[in-house]
């Protein structure tokens, strides 16, 4: 299934129905009066978080939606029927967003919320709520009143406790297929990962966390070069960055120069996601004989300064993939005692959070109107570097290219 993880749609919720204007007409009854009903109310259009969806693919080609319209009243005081209320189910994670405004209208983060994202017209009133004692005879009415129409973007971030950062063929992939049973695809080339892949860490028979590794990141990611700027949104939630360097790569390029660029792109991206508490893993130490290891270890943490925690490990030998799931295990522990019992951390992480989801939020909305703006040949006052770096989301109807490896 293709993975989708913004879409626009529009919504349109059910207008009211009209009230009635009649009169009772019965044999031997002279002046019956009024007896118009009141129309029914229009129905309002919901957004259902649904634990086995994983894509907003449902919602990239049938893009408008309408609930049901209210009936109209009717005769001996008939109340008509009420519009049917429309569900429309997204995965657990979506933001839905006014697409005029850029106002949040909701998070839906736990399985089974439900958010009213437009509401029904109210119903017309029949020509009976408007008997009194000087007007016995009514003939006024009132149309059903129309329903709220909005254009909405929707984006999905995944839910998940651990996120994996850095340069393509770093060995990510590799990481999550030895620590969990997610098995994503791997390979000697780069972009491997086309799209987020989750896997479920079981660290004790009832301790596990979920754990995310999103496309690699190549230098100017933050300004839309490569796939990665498109999902660094994913991590935006997730409660620990893991930044994997490889130790040995292939082209024999520096990694310390590798590293630095993944913490240049991260802060360009977001600040307050690279202030999120972040580990360096170091991968394919199996590569390596002790000496050089050390030296490039060393380097590497010169170079960034690194003060925080440092593992080397190798993950296609699951060689220190133990000790580092469970110190993750245990750091997602400690986090969430803090989180219950220390008032100030919690509204500190609040804090956090709400500035990674605002900056991330402008900078993609930075590149969309760029990316608009070039689209219709207008060169933007920014520099956003050449046009076959841009990362286009709707590039889907161009001709697909496959690499074959021989």
């Amino acid at each position: 299934m293709k993975f989708v993880d913004e879409v626009s749609i529009r919504v349109k919720a059910g207008d009211g129905g009209n009230g009635c204007m009649s009169f009772r007409r019965e044999k031997f009854i002279e002046n019956g009066g009024p007896n118009g009903g009141d129309g029914g109310d229009g129905g309002s259009i919901y957004m259902l978080a649904d634990e086995n969806l994983n894509t907003l693919v449902d919602y990239r080609y049938t893009r408008h939606f309408d609930a049901q319209r209210g009936s109209n009243g009717g005769s001996t005081d008939c109340t008509g029927k009420k519009g049917e209320d429309l569900i429309l189910r997204v995965p657990v994670g979506t933001t839905v967003i006014d697409a005029s405004t850029q106002e949040v209208i909701g998070d839906l983060v736990k399985p089974g919320q439900k958010l009213m994202v437009v509401q029904g017209g109210w119903h017309g009133l029949g020509n009976t709520r408007f008997k009194s004692s000087t007007n016995r005879a009514p003939r006024q009415t009132t149309p059903g009143k129309p329903g709220e129409q909005r254009d909405l973007k929707l984006e999905m971030k995944v839910l998940a406790d651990v996120g994996l950062l850095g340069l393509p063929n770093a060995g990510k992939s590799t990481f999550i297929r030895a620590v969990s049973a997610a098995k994503p695809k791997v390979a000697d080339y780069p972009f491997t990962t086309l799209v987020p892949n989750l896997g479920v860490v079981s660290v004790d028979r009832w301790k596990s966390f979920v754990i995310a590794d999103i496309p690699g990141l190549i230098e100017g990611a933050s300004e839309g070069a490569g796939l990665g700027i498109r999902f660094l949104k994913h991590l935006a939630r997730t409660r620990l960055l893991l930044h994997l360097v490889d130790l040995a790569p292939l082209d024999e390029s520096s990694s310390a120069d590798a590293a630095e660029v993944i913490v240049n792109e991260l802060v360009r991206f977001s600040p307050a996601l690279a202030d999120r508490d972040r580990w360096l893993v170091l991968n394919k130490t199996d590569m390596l004989m002790d000496d050089e290891r050390d030296e490039r270890v060393k380097e590497i943490v010169e170079r960034l300064q690194w003060d925080g925690p440092v593992y080397v490990i190798s993950a296609i030998s699951k060689q220190g993939t133990e000790q580092l799931s469970r110190d993750i295990m245990r750091y997602l522990e400690d986090r969430a005692d803090r989180l219950a019992n220390d008032p100030a951390y919690a509204e500190e992480l609040a804090e956090l959070d709400q500035r990674i989801e605002d900056e991330a939020r402008a900078q993609l909305q930075a590149l969309d109107d760029a990316r608009a703006l070039r689209r219709t040949g207008v060169k933007s006052v920014h520099d956003f570097g050449d046009d076959d770096d841009w990362d286009d989301e709707d590039d889907e109807d161009g001709p697909e290219i496959i690499y074959v490896r021989d």
